[in-house]
């Protein structure tokens, strides 16, 4: 592919033919200078992803997505801030001739694994929030707040395991949004019908004002009679969006913390907390600031068979299929080299098909686990999981965001269960997925 004078080699033989899709950002464009060689661009729509912007048109005849509106610029870009796949949407290596080698990627190079636990994380002062409010918006100043944030960087463990275990076959595992839980006893009243000995939950709100400063996950975990671990996602800087300030009795959050849990009927073994690869997305949202990145909490599961790797996840939202794609192929890489030849099963929130059309299947994460020995279930393939709720902020969207990838476990029926009590009120703009776990392959 030609850029100006650039050649930009693709990675695909000769003969390959076919659409190319070039993405990069609204921030890396400038305008053209006279006399310098342009890309013609339709700009058909411009996109919000966390605080930045993305830009979707046409390059000549090349549709990168189709969309409402039009207008064209005259930009230019430099080449090794591009970005190219063919359909998938995946990065490829970039090799420019005449052009300046590709930067080195700085953003979160090492996804950071914890495992120190605490039986209740430290809650940072109310000046130590303030000062990170205050702070220069990059990913320096965001990286070293969160590294003196104790709380960021232990998993807090606590609650009573029914049982001593071990987990017998078959046992249900449940995998739940619980968009902040609003409702705790409501919701572990749900999770109670379902049967779930296992319990993967994520937006779990401890210490904030719209879920009446409660720790909504030690709550649940009580009411169940299960242990948890408890990892925070973000630290968040506000109160939260608009929706959520209704539901708000005070004018700050004790804590700020939101995060995953992994609760279960039996003992953890070796809890742990991985920070997922990300480019600091909430750090800049003016709408709510956080600091953080997404993350998967886990830990192992001792069974009659022998123990599982469980892991409670959530992916970005506000980015691309390539992005999510990257967050769970790293994740299972160091998943097995901590854990070696041990089954596992990842649950939750994959956000599958945001900013792609709601195209679950356009997701490369599922052909890249399944090429590592993944299967992936979520109820039947054409129900989606989402729904209205009190505080979502897209009451008509109706997507399927989240599934189950297990290896080497046997998995029987997978259900989605809706996310209504008793009185029809909706718990969460999720719905509760399940599946059965019949045994070890």
């Amino acid at each position: 592919m030609h850029v100006g004078t650039h050649a930009i080699e693709l990675g695909y033989p000769a003969s390959a033919r076919g659409p190319v899709t070039v993405g990069f950002r609204a921030e890396d464009l400038r305008s053209v200078e006279i006399g310098e060689e342009a890309l013609v661009f339709r700009v058909d729509c411009v996109e919000k992803l966390g605080a930045k912007r993305l830009v979707h048109g046409m390059v000549e005849d090349q549709v990168l997505r189709e969309a409402p509106l039009a207008d064209e610029l005259a930009i230019t870009i430099s080449t090794e801030r591009l970005n190219f796949s063919r359909r998938n949407g995946k990065r490829l290596d970039r090799k420019a001739a005449g052009a300046a080698p590709a930067r080195r990627e700085t953003v979160n190079p090492e996804p950071i694994v914890i495992e120190e636990t605490v039986s209740t994380l430290a809650i940072p002062s109310q000046q130590c929030r303030d000062d990170v409010a205050r702070m220069e918006r990059s990913i320096a100043t965001h990286d070293a707040a969160m590294a003196d944030v104790a709380a960021m960087n232990r998993i807090e463990v606590g609650g009573i395991a029914a049982s001593d275990g071990p987990l017998a076959f078959p046992f249900t595992v449940a995998a739940w949004n619980l968009e902040r839980c609003l409702f705790p006893q409501e919701s572990a009243g749900h999770l109670r019908a379902a049967g779930a000995s296992l319990v993967m939950l994520s937006e779990m709100d401890n210490g904030m004002a719209r879920t009446g400063q409660r720790h909504t996950t030690a709550d649940v975990a009580t009411m169940l009679g299960m242990q948890y671990a408890y990892g925070i996602e973000f630290l968040e800087l506000g109160l939260g969006s608009d929706t959520e300030r209704d539901f708000c009795k005070d004018d700050a959050n004790e804590k700020g913390f939101h995060g995953n849990a992994l609760l279960t009927s039996v003992p953890l073994r070796r809890p742990f907390l991985e920070r997922l690869w990300g480019e600091r997305l909430w750090f800049t949202d003016t709408d709510q600031p956080r600091l953080g990145e997404r993350i998967a909490v886990g830990a192992v599961i001792e069974t009659e068979a022998g123990p599982f790797v469980a892991v409670s996840t959530h992916l970005e939202s506000a980015t691309t299929a390539a992005y999510r794609e990257r967050q769970v192929k790293e994740l299972v890489e160091r998943l097995d080299a901590a854990f070696p030849a041990l089954p596992m099963l990842i649950g939750g929130d994959l956000n599958t098909g945001n900013h792609i059309g709601g195209d679950f299947e356009a997701e490369g994460l599922f052909a890249m686990s399944a090429a590592r020995g993944f299967t992936r279930h979520g109820g039947p393939i054409d129900q989606m999981t989402t729904r209205p709720s009190l505080i979502t902020r897209w009451p008509k969207r109706a997507m399927k965001l989240d599934w189950f990838l297990a290896r080497g476990m046997r998995i029987g029926e997978s259900r989605i269960i809706p996310s209504l009590d008793a009185s029809g009120r909706p718990l969460s703009d999720h719905d509760l997925i399940t599946c059965v776990v019949e045994g070890f392959e």
